[in-house]
């Protein structure tokens, strides 16, 4: 039963929890963490699957009923099925979804949807397989793809596929990933790089501006409905078969209609992916804290949610690096 609307102080409803459970990943993608970077939390500091639960129940009690489980790379999690399964029981969940890179997705993809996970955001920056192994830091993009048909026979709808544009690496592929996307019945989401961390600085920022109405031309492109409350803003064609959407928090941010926050993996509640407004939860939860207690921290830390990030007047602000963060 639902206690609460959680709303902001800018009149925002919270609706949305990103609900990462690692850290880890088995790529080390350049836009998202350094080269021979070993400065990942031990799985202790991991809140237990137990510890998930509590907390995401909570949430849900106080309105939230859409969850993501991210990472790092989700599906490196031990019990991640499980976990899934979990957060599908609980009453007021509306819509549970993960994000993956899918090195992993053809192993977990039956048991995922069976869990009640029925959207799926999917990182893939090159359909070359030397350039993919560039970005990735790993040659592995035969893995990636059969998780994706993988996906498509299990019936995971929609489908979106993320690609960061990067300036000299990928720029030049767009039109061939918007055609793998029509073709397989995927929505594509192009994405700004942020500058989370030294490696998401150094990666650069392409203006996406122009590559809308680039793509708008060359696929007769329309404008597309606004989907949900989430940072992308949509083209379509015309029989509304492919969208593509342009997630630009560098160019044009998103921030007025945010409706999400994030669980890092060691509990740490982080308010906006921008900035550094946090509220450490895995301290109350191992410290004794009843559910009221959770319910009062988690209204106390939307009263602390920004109004928006300043990746464009303050780009070296945050240290963290977006693996840490949660996706």
């Amino acid at each position: 039963m639902v206690t609460t609307i959680l709303q902001d102080r800018f009149g925002r409803r919270i609706d949305y929890l990103r609900l990462s459970v690692t850290d880890r990943c088995d790529l080390r993608c350049t836009y998202c963490i350094p080269e021979g970077f070993k400065g990942f939390n031990e799985p202790d500091d991991w809140l237990g699957s137990a510890e998930i639960l509590r907390i995401a129940e909570v949430f849900v009690r106080l309105g939230v009923g859409k969850i993501r489980l991210t990472g790092g790379e989700p599906l490196t999690r031990r019990h991640i099925v499980e976990i899934a399964a979990g957060l599908g029981r609980l009453p007021g969940i509306e819509d549970l979804s993960l994000s993956t890179n899918a090195t992993q997705l053809a192993r977990h993809a039956g048991e995922l949807r069976r869990a009640g996970v029925g959207r799926l955001n999917v990182s893939l920056d090159s359909l070359v397989p030397e350039r993919f192994a560039r970005i990735a830091r790993r040659d592995c993009l035969d893995q990636v793809l059969g998780g994706l048909m993988a996906a498509r026979r299990e019936g995971f709808s929609p489908i979106k596929i993320n690609m960061v544009v990067l300036d000299g690496v990928n720029l030049d592929e767009i039109d061939a990933m918007a055609a793998f996307c029509m073709r397989h019945g995927f929505v594509l989401r192009l994405i700004e790089t942020m500058p989370m961390g030294s490696s998401g600085r150094d990666a650069g920022h392409v203006d996406l501006g122009p590559v809308r109405e680039r793509l708008r031309k060359r696929f007769g492109l329309l404008d597309g409905l606004v989907k949900g409350n989430g940072p992308a803003r949509y083209l379509q064609s015309a029989d509304g078969a492919f969208s593509v959407g342009f997630i630009t928090p560098i160019s044009q941010h998103f921030c007025a209609a945010c409706n999400r926050v994030r669980l890092s993996a060691d509990g740490t509640l982080f308010l906006c992916l921008g900035q550094d407004e946090r509220v450490d939860l895995r301290a109350l939860l191992r410290g004794g804290a009843s559910d009221r207690d959770l319910e009062g921290a988690i209204r106390g830390a939307i009263e602390m949610k920004p109004e928006r990030h300043e990746f464009s007047e303050k780009p070296q602000q945050v240290l963290r690096f977006m693996s840490a963060t949660g996706g």
